[in-house]
Protein backbone atom coordinates (compact mmCIF):
# COMPACT_ATOMS: atom_id res chain seq x y z
CA UNK A 1 0.00 0.00 0.00
CA UNK A 2 1.54 3.40 -1.03
CA UNK A 3 1.18 7.00 0.57
CA UNK A 4 -1.21 7.80 -2.51
CA UNK A 5 -3.53 4.54 -1.48
CA UNK A 6 -3.36 5.37 2.17
CA UNK A 7 -4.40 9.08 1.16
CA UNK A 8 -7.35 7.15 -0.71
CA UNK A 9 -8.86 4.99 2.25
CA UNK A 10 -8.62 8.44 4.57
CA UNK A 11 -10.40 11.00 1.74
CA UNK A 12 -13.20 7.68 1.43
CA UNK A 13 -13.17 7.25 5.28
CA UNK A 14 -13.67 11.02 5.38
CA UNK A 15 -16.22 11.29 2.81
CA UNK A 16 -18.55 8.84 4.68
CA UNK A 17 -17.75 10.05 7.97
CA UNK A 18 -16.57 6.52 9.05
CA UNK A 19 -13.94 6.29 11.99
CA UNK A 20 -10.52 4.82 10.82
CA UNK A 21 -8.45 2.93 13.52
CA UNK A 22 -4.79 2.92 12.85
CA UNK A 23 -3.01 0.03 12.94
CA UNK A 24 0.84 -1.05 12.83
CA UNK A 25 2.43 -4.18 14.04
CA UNK A 26 -0.45 -4.87 16.43
CA UNK A 27 2.22 -5.70 18.73
CA UNK A 28 -0.14 -3.77 21.70
CA UNK A 29 -3.51 -4.30 20.85
CA UNK A 30 -5.54 -5.36 17.76
CA UNK A 31 -7.62 -2.31 16.38
CA UNK A 32 -9.86 -4.38 15.25
CA UNK A 33 -9.99 -5.82 11.21
CA UNK A 34 -11.63 -2.45 9.69
CA UNK A 35 -8.08 -0.55 11.03
CA UNK A 36 -5.63 1.26 8.40
CA UNK A 37 -2.30 -0.62 8.93
CA UNK A 38 0.36 0.82 7.24
CA UNK A 39 3.01 -2.55 8.43
CA UNK A 40 2.96 -3.05 5.11
CA UNK A 41 4.43 -0.11 4.29
CA UNK A 42 7.94 -1.20 5.26
CA UNK A 43 11.90 -0.53 4.01
CA UNK A 44 14.82 1.95 4.36
CA UNK A 45 14.05 4.80 1.93
CA UNK A 46 17.53 6.38 2.33
CA UNK A 47 20.46 5.81 4.95
CA UNK A 48 23.47 8.15 4.87
CA UNK A 49 25.41 6.84 7.80
CA UNK A 50 27.88 10.06 7.69
CA UNK A 51 25.41 11.77 8.07
CA UNK A 52 24.16 9.80 11.15
CA UNK A 53 20.49 10.67 9.52
CA UNK A 54 18.28 7.57 8.32
CA UNK A 55 14.47 7.54 6.38
CA UNK A 56 12.43 4.62 6.72
CA UNK A 57 8.60 3.51 5.87
CA UNK A 58 6.61 3.28 9.01
CA UNK A 59 5.71 -0.16 8.99
CA UNK A 60 9.95 -0.69 9.49
CA UNK A 61 10.11 -3.15 12.83
CA UNK A 62 12.48 -1.69 15.34
CA UNK A 63 14.80 -5.08 14.38
CA UNK A 64 14.97 -4.35 10.54
CA UNK A 65 16.42 -0.77 11.41
CA UNK A 66 19.00 -2.67 14.23
CA UNK A 67 20.20 -4.45 11.92
CA UNK A 68 20.84 -1.94 9.19
CA UNK A 69 22.50 0.35 11.66
CA UNK A 70 24.30 -2.10 13.43
CA UNK A 71 26.29 -2.83 10.35
CA UNK A 72 27.64 0.72 10.77
CA UNK A 73 28.30 0.70 14.46
CA UNK A 74 25.57 3.07 14.72
CA UNK A 75 22.18 2.35 16.70
CA UNK A 76 18.80 4.39 16.82
CA UNK A 77 18.23 5.45 20.87
CA UNK A 78 14.85 4.84 21.44
CA UNK A 79 14.69 1.15 22.57
CA UNK A 80 11.20 1.27 23.53
CA UNK A 81 9.53 -1.08 26.16
CA UNK A 82 8.42 -3.94 23.99
CA UNK A 83 10.20 -5.72 21.47
CA UNK A 84 11.72 -5.12 18.02
CA UNK A 85 8.69 -6.16 16.39
CA UNK A 86 7.24 -2.84 16.61
CA UNK A 87 7.24 -0.07 14.26
CA UNK A 88 9.03 2.71 13.99
CA UNK A 89 5.73 4.28 12.92
CA UNK A 90 3.92 2.77 16.14
CA UNK A 91 7.31 4.05 18.12
CA UNK A 92 6.53 7.61 17.07
CA UNK A 93 3.06 8.18 16.85
CA UNK A 94 2.94 7.00 20.32
CA UNK A 95 6.16 8.73 21.66
CA UNK A 96 7.42 5.53 22.97
CA UNK A 97 10.46 5.70 24.14
CA UNK A 98 13.38 3.33 26.59
CA UNK A 99 15.59 3.35 29.17
CA UNK A 100 18.18 4.96 26.74
CA UNK A 101 15.97 8.22 27.12
CA UNK A 102 17.98 8.64 30.03
CA UNK A 103 20.70 10.40 27.75
CA UNK A 104 19.84 10.34 24.56
CA UNK A 105 16.16 12.02 24.77
CA UNK A 106 12.66 11.17 23.29
CA UNK A 107 11.33 10.92 20.10
CA UNK A 108 10.85 14.36 19.76
CA UNK A 109 14.47 14.59 20.20
CA UNK A 110 15.23 12.29 17.57
CA UNK A 111 12.95 12.53 14.94
CA UNK A 112 13.79 14.89 11.87
CA UNK A 113 10.99 14.79 10.12
CA UNK A 114 8.09 12.89 8.62
CA UNK A 115 5.73 12.13 5.83
CA UNK A 116 1.99 11.65 7.00
CA UNK A 117 -1.74 11.85 5.53
CA UNK A 118 -3.83 14.02 7.35
CA UNK A 119 -7.55 13.62 8.39
CA UNK A 120 -8.69 14.88 5.00
CA UNK A 121 -6.17 12.92 2.60
CA UNK A 122 -3.71 15.78 2.08
CA UNK A 123 0.02 14.22 1.96
CA UNK A 124 2.44 16.37 3.90
CA UNK A 125 6.01 16.44 4.75
CA UNK A 126 7.52 18.05 7.79
CA UNK A 127 10.94 18.48 9.07
CA UNK A 128 13.73 17.29 6.64
CA UNK A 129 16.42 14.15 6.40
CA UNK A 130 19.17 16.46 7.50
CA UNK A 131 20.10 17.43 11.27
CA UNK A 132 19.82 21.43 10.88
CA UNK A 133 16.64 21.96 9.08
CA UNK A 134 14.54 24.00 10.79
CA UNK A 135 11.24 26.35 9.24
CA UNK A 136 7.95 27.25 10.20
CA UNK A 137 6.04 25.61 12.14
CA UNK A 138 7.37 21.83 14.34
CA UNK A 139 4.67 19.96 13.14
CA UNK A 140 7.40 17.10 13.68
CA UNK A 141 6.87 17.30 17.03
CA UNK A 142 3.01 18.22 16.60
CA UNK A 143 2.45 15.20 15.35
CA UNK A 144 5.13 12.60 17.39
CA UNK A 145 2.78 11.45 19.96
CA UNK A 146 -0.10 12.20 18.47
CA UNK A 147 -1.63 8.78 18.76
CA UNK A 148 -2.63 8.87 14.64
CA UNK A 149 -5.73 11.19 16.08
CA UNK A 150 -3.82 14.43 13.84
CA UNK A 151 -2.75 12.01 10.87
CA UNK A 152 -1.77 8.74 9.32
CA UNK A 153 2.35 8.47 9.78
CA UNK A 154 3.91 7.29 6.71
CA UNK A 155 7.48 7.85 6.85
CA UNK A 156 10.09 8.70 9.50
CA UNK A 157 13.67 10.07 9.54
CA UNK A 158 15.96 10.11 12.71
CA UNK A 159 18.96 11.08 14.32
CA UNK A 160 21.43 8.05 14.90
CA UNK A 161 24.29 7.87 17.38
CA UNK A 162 27.32 6.35 17.24
CA UNK A 163 27.99 2.90 19.03
CA UNK A 164 30.04 3.58 22.35
CA UNK A 165 33.43 1.10 22.38
CA UNK A 166 32.77 -0.19 25.39
CA UNK A 167 29.01 -1.04 26.51
CA UNK A 168 28.90 -1.79 29.89
CA UNK A 169 25.92 -2.59 32.32
CA UNK A 170 26.14 -2.57 36.48
CA UNK A 171 24.00 -2.83 38.99
CA UNK A 172 24.27 0.03 42.09
CA UNK A 173 22.40 -1.21 45.44
CA UNK A 174 19.94 1.19 47.00
CA UNK A 175 18.38 1.55 49.78
CA UNK A 176 14.89 2.92 49.69
CA UNK A 177 13.60 1.78 53.50
CA UNK A 178 14.35 5.25 55.12
CA UNK A 179 12.42 8.11 53.87
CA UNK A 180 15.30 10.35 52.50
CA UNK A 181 17.83 7.27 51.75
CA UNK A 182 16.75 7.34 47.60
CA UNK A 183 16.94 10.85 47.18
CA UNK A 184 20.43 11.07 48.95
CA UNK A 185 21.83 7.83 46.82
CA UNK A 186 20.72 9.94 43.67
CA UNK A 187 22.19 13.07 44.63
CA UNK A 188 25.34 11.45 44.42
CA UNK A 189 24.93 9.50 41.92
CA UNK A 190 24.28 12.75 39.69
CA UNK A 191 27.19 14.25 41.54
CA UNK A 192 29.70 11.67 40.67
CA UNK A 193 32.24 11.76 37.60
CA UNK A 194 29.89 9.49 35.07
CA UNK A 195 27.71 10.10 32.31
CA UNK A 196 25.16 6.74 32.30
CA UNK A 197 23.67 6.31 28.71
CA UNK A 198 20.79 4.62 30.75
CA UNK A 199 20.13 4.91 34.74
CA UNK A 200 17.30 2.61 35.24
CA UNK A 201 15.30 2.18 39.11
CA UNK A 202 13.71 -1.20 39.64
CA UNK A 203 11.21 -1.83 42.42
CA UNK A 204 12.04 -5.60 44.06
CA UNK A 205 9.13 -7.22 42.03
CA UNK A 206 10.81 -7.12 38.79
CA UNK A 207 14.40 -6.68 39.69
CA UNK A 208 13.80 -10.42 41.85
CA UNK A 209 11.83 -11.57 38.07
CA UNK A 210 15.02 -10.02 35.73
CA UNK A 211 17.73 -12.00 38.60
CA UNK A 212 18.84 -8.19 39.87
CA UNK A 213 18.63 -9.13 43.10
CA UNK A 214 15.65 -9.25 46.23
CA UNK A 215 15.48 -5.31 46.86
CA UNK A 216 15.72 -2.18 44.62
CA UNK A 217 18.53 -2.00 42.23
CA UNK A 218 19.59 0.99 39.87
CA UNK A 219 20.46 -0.35 36.93
CA UNK A 220 23.74 2.39 34.96
CA UNK A 221 24.78 1.81 31.56
CA UNK A 222 28.10 2.85 30.87
CA UNK A 223 29.91 3.50 27.31
CA UNK A 224 32.76 5.21 25.87
CA UNK A 225 35.79 3.95 25.43
CA UNK A 226 37.46 1.62 28.35
CA UNK A 227 39.56 4.19 30.19
CA UNK A 228 36.39 6.23 30.18
CA UNK A 229 34.28 3.03 31.38
CA UNK A 230 36.71 2.00 33.87
CA UNK A 231 36.44 5.57 35.29
CA UNK A 232 32.66 5.99 35.21
CA UNK A 233 32.22 2.64 36.93
CA UNK A 234 35.23 3.36 39.95
CA UNK A 235 32.82 6.61 40.44
CA UNK A 236 30.11 5.01 41.25
CA UNK A 237 31.40 2.29 43.52
CA UNK A 238 32.61 5.17 45.28
CA UNK A 239 29.00 5.73 46.11
CA UNK A 240 27.20 2.49 46.55
CA UNK A 241 28.52 -1.18 45.84
CA UNK A 242 27.99 -2.25 41.97
CA UNK A 243 27.97 -5.59 40.80
CA UNK A 244 28.37 -6.32 36.71
CA UNK A 245 25.26 -7.48 34.98
CA UNK A 246 25.17 -8.83 31.61
CA UNK A 247 24.04 -6.74 28.44
CA UNK A 248 20.82 -8.72 27.97
CA UNK A 249 19.56 -7.15 31.29
CA UNK A 250 18.28 -4.22 29.27
CA UNK A 251 16.56 -6.06 26.52
CA UNK A 252 15.18 -8.00 29.83
CA UNK A 253 13.66 -4.77 31.02
CA UNK A 254 12.21 -3.66 28.15
CA UNK A 255 10.12 -7.19 27.25
CA UNK A 256 8.94 -7.46 30.85
CA UNK A 257 5.41 -6.42 30.30
CA UNK A 258 2.56 -9.05 29.22
CA UNK A 259 0.71 -7.76 26.26
CA UNK A 260 -2.79 -7.50 28.60
CA UNK A 261 -1.17 -5.39 31.52
CA UNK A 262 -1.77 -1.70 31.52
CA UNK A 263 0.96 0.49 32.22
CA UNK A 264 0.31 3.82 33.48
CA UNK A 265 3.47 6.73 33.04
CA UNK A 266 3.73 9.14 36.01
CA UNK A 267 5.70 12.22 36.06
CA UNK A 268 7.69 14.82 38.08
CA UNK A 269 10.77 16.87 37.73
CA UNK A 270 13.96 14.68 38.42
CA UNK A 271 14.88 16.48 41.63
CA UNK A 272 11.69 14.90 43.09
CA UNK A 273 12.02 11.02 41.58
CA UNK A 274 12.74 9.85 44.81
CA UNK A 275 9.41 11.45 46.35
CA UNK A 276 7.11 10.44 43.37
CA UNK A 277 9.27 6.56 43.43
CA UNK A 278 8.15 6.18 46.93
CA UNK A 279 4.27 7.49 46.32
CA UNK A 280 4.17 4.22 43.84
CA UNK A 281 5.97 2.36 45.99
CA UNK A 282 3.71 2.56 49.02
CA UNK A 283 0.23 2.80 46.54
CA UNK A 284 1.40 -1.22 45.18
CA UNK A 285 3.26 -2.41 48.58
CA UNK A 286 0.36 -5.05 48.93
CA UNK A 287 -0.35 -5.53 44.91
CA UNK A 288 1.23 -8.80 44.07
CA UNK A 289 0.32 -8.22 39.86
CA UNK A 290 2.22 -4.44 39.91
CA UNK A 291 5.66 -3.19 39.62
CA UNK A 292 7.43 -0.27 38.74
CA UNK A 293 10.83 1.15 37.29
CA UNK A 294 12.36 4.66 36.70
CA UNK A 295 14.00 6.27 34.24
CA UNK A 296 16.15 8.62 36.20
CA UNK A 297 17.12 11.47 33.75
CA UNK A 298 13.54 11.98 32.82
CA UNK A 299 11.98 12.24 36.16
CA UNK A 300 9.50 9.33 34.85
CA UNK A 301 8.29 6.26 36.58
CA UNK A 302 6.08 3.54 35.04
CA UNK A 303 3.62 1.69 36.92
CA UNK A 304 2.78 -1.98 34.93
CA UNK A 305 -0.03 -3.65 36.39
CA UNK A 306 0.06 -7.42 35.24
CA UNK A 307 -3.15 -8.31 36.67
CA UNK A 308 -5.07 -4.75 36.17
CA UNK A 309 -8.24 -4.20 38.15
CA UNK A 310 -9.96 -1.48 40.43
CA UNK A 311 -6.41 -0.68 42.45
CA UNK A 312 -5.20 0.77 39.36
CA UNK A 313 -7.91 4.01 39.86
CA UNK A 314 -6.51 4.46 43.55
CA UNK A 315 -3.11 4.50 42.43
CA UNK A 316 -3.75 7.38 39.55
CA UNK A 317 -5.22 9.23 42.25
CA UNK A 318 -2.88 8.67 44.87
CA UNK A 319 0.43 9.69 42.61
CA UNK A 320 -1.88 12.47 41.51
CA UNK A 321 -1.85 13.81 44.92
CA UNK A 322 1.49 13.33 45.33
CA UNK A 323 2.69 15.57 42.43
CA UNK A 324 3.14 13.16 39.63
CA UNK A 325 0.77 13.33 35.95
CA UNK A 326 -0.45 10.24 35.24
CA UNK A 327 -0.58 9.15 31.09
CA UNK A 328 -2.04 5.80 30.03
CA UNK A 329 0.26 4.52 28.06
CA UNK A 330 -1.20 1.19 27.61
CA UNK A 331 -5.06 0.17 28.53
CA UNK A 332 -4.49 -3.29 28.41
CA UNK A 333 -7.40 -4.91 29.78
CA UNK A 334 -8.57 -2.01 31.64
CA UNK A 335 -11.84 -0.56 30.72
CA UNK A 336 -12.54 3.24 31.56
CA UNK A 337 -9.33 5.33 30.63
CA UNK A 338 -8.86 7.21 27.34
CA UNK A 339 -5.13 7.89 25.66
CA UNK A 340 -4.24 11.71 26.05
CA UNK A 341 -2.03 12.08 23.56
CA UNK A 342 -0.57 15.89 23.59
CA UNK A 343 -1.64 16.90 27.58
CA UNK A 344 -2.79 19.83 25.82
CA UNK A 345 -6.40 22.10 27.09
CA UNK A 346 -9.17 20.20 25.84
CA UNK A 347 -10.01 23.70 23.95
CA UNK A 348 -6.68 24.29 22.25
CA UNK A 349 -6.39 20.33 21.11
CA UNK A 350 -10.15 20.34 19.90
CA UNK A 351 -8.68 23.31 17.64
CA UNK A 352 -5.44 21.61 16.77
CA UNK A 353 -7.38 18.12 15.45
CA UNK A 354 -10.35 20.21 13.63
CA UNK A 355 -7.09 21.52 11.77
CA UNK A 356 -5.77 18.33 10.55
CA UNK A 357 -8.58 15.75 10.80
CA UNK A 358 -11.78 18.08 9.82
CA UNK A 359 -14.47 15.14 10.15
CA UNK A 360 -12.63 13.55 12.75
CA UNK A 361 -11.94 10.01 11.41
CA UNK A 362 -8.73 9.52 13.07
CA UNK A 363 -8.15 7.01 16.14
CA UNK A 364 -6.62 7.76 18.85
CA UNK A 365 -4.90 5.09 19.42
CA UNK A 366 -1.95 3.00 17.37
CA UNK A 367 -0.83 -0.33 17.51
Amino acid sequence: MSTQTIAERVREASARGTRLPIAGARTWFDPGPDALSVAAERGIVEYTPGDLTLTARAGTTLAELARATGAERQWLTLDPHGTDAGTIGATVATASWGPLAHAFGTPRDLVLGLEAVTGDGAIIRTGGRVVKNVAGFDLTRLFTGSWGSLAVITEVTVRLRARPEVDETIAIAVRDDAPDALGALLAKVRAASAAPLALELLSPAIAARLGAGASTVLLARLGGNAESVRAQRAALAAVSSVTTVGDDMWRAVRGSEAAESAVIRLSARPSRLAELWRTVREATSHWSGAYAHATVGRGVVRLVAQDPGPGVTDIITVTVAGGGMPIVERLGSLPGFGVDPGGAPPELWRRIRSAFDPHGILSSEAA
